[in-house]
């Protein structure tokens, strides 16, 4: 019998070749699309950041970049061609979720029992901006057929709800990060964009309830609104009374300055979710539940400290960049109508609700104030500004089908006009208070003659008596108008000293009953009293105490500095003179406080290197003592030159101007001044130093009150060799720390620096090698840098 060739084994083996085919060529495809997507998300992660570096030099917000790269790389046909619906839908849920997580923690950094206090004037403010936003939108927005197929009484009212209100949360980081949220109009436009935005929330949240009845005479309507509001007020009165007891409890399980238990903190997280998924387990919106369960969960304590900088961490860095990707997929470019009249008159017809609407009741309300008019139109431009929900409110009528792609598209348009325009405007509101508002510069150079000098002079213990009275001696001027001086105790906190504090009369005030520390005190406030009693005229003392950590002391004497306004503060060096005439290693604690101080002072610094300018006879106006002053040029140095003005006053000093000046004629003078400066720059600073020189010679030299010594030197080994030969013949040399444009003469020194933060010349004069008994006073003048180009970050306009 013949055999047949099995057909049936081939057929079936073909057929598993093909499908085993068709799974590799769905999973190689599945992974060049997903790679796709990966490589899209990553782009818009990397290309925001890089338009935001691109866009700093005009103040733009992250919102800015993150908006214009998500809707631009998004738009992208082969980007969106790769978006399968199936990806789009987990794309939806990572966004929503991300949503309820920014619904929350909005809600959370508000206060909702404000509304029941009286009203501020940042509530009179808010509320009269969206109650006419509200009036106007409410006119205008039925005529204009935004809506598809929906009532049109419940679209308007929240139409006009969204147009009212303003984004509290991007509103606070530009007045912030633009350094005017300390300004009385920056305070205003913060606390009234948290009440705006939180009052426009509040009504959709509770406006919400009403949507599922449609038909309000339906019963069935009626019903779900009687159930889904039942379980509103459910959640709220479980958040605002019950999760107290459990949030204290948390917190006081886990104190400041420890861990937070692993245990508890997932606890936090479980009791804050099931709190926000209360409510919609009978139909409310996700979003809103969120956003009333955040409201009335205590916002103060460590566990919601903790939720809030985590998950704006997490928002901020991660869902943003994804947020506005997303955005992008859903609007559609192509389909916006432009070529149809109409469209432009609904957008442009936005664009006037949310901006005259704001406007004009912000000014009517802020006349009947008081303020300003042109401050108050600055101000109701501001508080246009939307944020994050409103872009998503748009997408979400888009979703629903309440809107088209036109008027949704119009929507996030108006958003962004609302936040790009903002830094421009807070730079006119900043040069209006510069025209208006006077610049104080703490500073000697700046101080009016006529006004008393406030020195904040600082000691570290009885060994600093000496010097620091002899300082605040020649400090002192003539009686008139006066020096005003606050003896300032550095004293550290340590362990064993807080055991030792007792709670005084005041809310802040405590008392040290350390006997060491008292005993040191009384010897202190005993010298300079004797002193003050001896030959006190025209000197006011006071006694102050920085008592702190090392790590805190510089902020609670620039603090200190700040409220007495002082323009000076006095530090000791970290260094003591030793037997030989060297100086020790010193205190590293000190030497923080000394070097944070002048990175950060709200006032000019002065430090006191001691080498026996207080072992010296006390000076007096019978005495006399040899004080020299080395001017090369610079802020600091003529700083330096406006306190030797004080020294020359006094009639027991003898006080010598050294002038360094540049031999351009010598062989070794370098070729180039500065690699760094312009020469524009070089020229306009040597300008002010011989401006200030002049006016200096004239008050003092010409009159024969000081001596005056010109040196031309070449390079700053003839600056080092003319240092070293001062040495013995001064008992006080006083210095500018830095600050100079024309560096030829110190170029170099820098290399060999033991305390950079006395500068080039004061760390030659102080170091290992001059050792003799010329103390040295450093002084760097007040840097307004942080500030508004001289105007404090405090000022009033309005």
């Amino acid at each position: 019998m013949s055999t047949m060739p099995n057909t049936s084994h081939v057929d079936s083996t073909s057929q598993n070749v093909t499908v085993n085919q068709q799974c590799l060529n769905f999973v190689a495809a599945t992974m060049m699309s997903g790679s796709g997507k990966f490589l899209a998300l990553i782009s818009a992660y990397v290309l925001s950041r890089v338009v935001h570096h691109l866009l700093r030099p005009l103040s733009q917000p992250y919102i800015t970049s993150d908006l214009l790269i998500g809707l631009l790389l998004a738009s992208l046909p082969p980007v969106r061609d790769s978006f399968a619906n199936q990806f789009t839908l987990t794309l939806d849920n990572i966004v929503d979720f991300g949503m309820i997580c920014y619904m929350f923690v909005l809600g959370l950094e508000m206060d909702p029992y404000v509304i029941f206090k009286s009203p501020t004037r940042h509530a009179m403010v808010a509320y009269a901006g969206t109650l006419t936003t509200f009036i106007i939108a409410s006119a205008i927005t039925p005529w204009l057929h935004y809506s598809r197929h929906t009532n049109m009484v419940r679209f308007t009212i929240s139409l006009s709800i969204y147009l009212s209100g303003s984004g509290s949360h991007i509103l606070t980081r530009l007045i912030t990060n633009l350094k005017i949220g300390k300004s009385d109009i920056g305070k205003l436009g913060i606390g009234a964009g948290v009440h705006s935005d939180m009052i426009t929330m509040f009504f959709l949240s509770i406006g919400y309830i009403f949507v599922p009845m449609g038909d309000f005479a339906t019963q069935e309507g009626i019903k779900g609104a009687i159930k889904v509001g039942s379980a509103l007020v459910i959640q709220t009165i479980v958040a605002a009374k019950v999760s107290p007891i459990f949030m204290n409890w948390v917190n006081n399980e886990n104190p400041e300055g420890k861990p937070l238990k692993g245990s508890h903190l997932v606890l936090s997280m479980a009791f804050m979710a099931v709190i926000c998924t209360c409510a919609p387990w009978y139909g409310y919106n996700s979003f809103m539940s969120a956003f009333m369960a955040g409201l009335f969960l205590p916002s103060e304590g460590r566990i919601s400290k903790w939720a809030i900088n985590k998950i704006n961490y997490l928002l901020s860095t991660l869902f943003y960049p994804l947020f506005f990707f997303w955005v992008g997929l859903k609007v559609d470019f192509l389909s916006f109508r432009a070529g149809h009249i109409d469209t432009w008159g609904r957008f442009f017809s936005l664009v006037f609700i949310t901006t005259v609407g704001k406007v004009a009741g912000t000014v009517i309300c802020g006349l009947l104030l008081g303020y300003h008019w042109p401050e108050l139109v600055a101000l109701g431009l501001l508080l246009t500004a939307k944020g994050h929900f409103h872009i998503y409110f748009a997408i979400y009528g888009l979703r629903k089908e309440i809107i088209d792609v036109t008027t949704c598209i119009s929507m996030v348009i108006v958003v962004f006009l609302t936040i790009v325009h903002t830094p421009f405007l807070v730079k006119h509101i900043i040069e209006r208070a510069r025209q208006r508002v006077p610049i104080h510069r703490m500073a000697l150079q700046w101080l009016d003659p006529s006004s008393e000098l406030r020195i904040l002079l600082c000691v570290h213990g009885p060994h600093n008596l000496p010097s620091t009275i002899n300082l605040m001696e020649i400090s002192r001027g003539t009686p008139e108008p006066g020096l005003l001086v606050y003896v300032t105790d550095m004293i550290e906190l340590t362990e064993q000293l807080a055991a030792t504090l007792v709670q005084g009369e005041g809310v802040d005030s405590m008392t040290i009953t350390d006997k060491s520390v008292t005993e040191m005190r009384d010897q202190i406030g005993h010298a300079f009293q004797a002193y003050i009693d001896d030959n006190g005229g025209g000197i006011t003392l006071s006694r102050m105490l920085a008592l702190s950590t090392f790590s805190g002391m510089a902020q609670d004497l620039s603090v200190l500095a700040e409220d007495l306004m002082v323009s000076l503060i006095l530090l000791p060096f970290h260094k003591r003179v030793t037997a030989d005439g060297t100086l020790d290693g010193g205190h590293p604690g000190f030497r923080y406080v000394n070097r944070k101080l002048l990175r950060n002072a709200p006032c000019s610094i002065g430090i006191l290197v001691d080498r026996g300018f207080g072992s010296i006879e006390k000076i007096s106006r019978s005495s006399l003592t040899n004080v020299a002053i080395i001017f090369i040029g610079g802020k600091d140095d003529r700083e330096a030159l406006s306190y030797a003005g004080r020294v020359a006053r006094h009639p027991g000093v003898k006080l010598t101007v050294i002038r360094f000046l540049v031999d351009k004629t010598s062989e070794n003078a370098p070729r180039r001044v500065n690699h760094r400066a312009s020469v524009a720059e070089q020229e306009e600073e040597m300008k002010l130093d011989d401006e200030c020189f002049a006016e200096f010679y004239e008050r003092y030299v010409a009159g024969g009150k000081v001596a005056y010594m010109e040196k031309h030197l070449a390079n700053s080994s003839e600056t080092y060799a003319n240092l070293r030969s001062l040495g013995g013949q001064y008992s006080l040399i006083i210095v500018g720390r830095g600050g100079r444009v024309n560096t030829v003469l110190t170029l170099g020194l820098n290399d060999w620096q033991q305390c950079p933060e006395l500068g080039p010349v004061g760390d030659v004069l102080s170091g290992s090698g001059f050792a003799c008994q010329t103390s040295i006073l450093i002084i760097q003048q007040h840097s307004i840098k942080g500030q508004l180009d001289g105007l404090s970050d405090e000022f009033s306009i309005m």
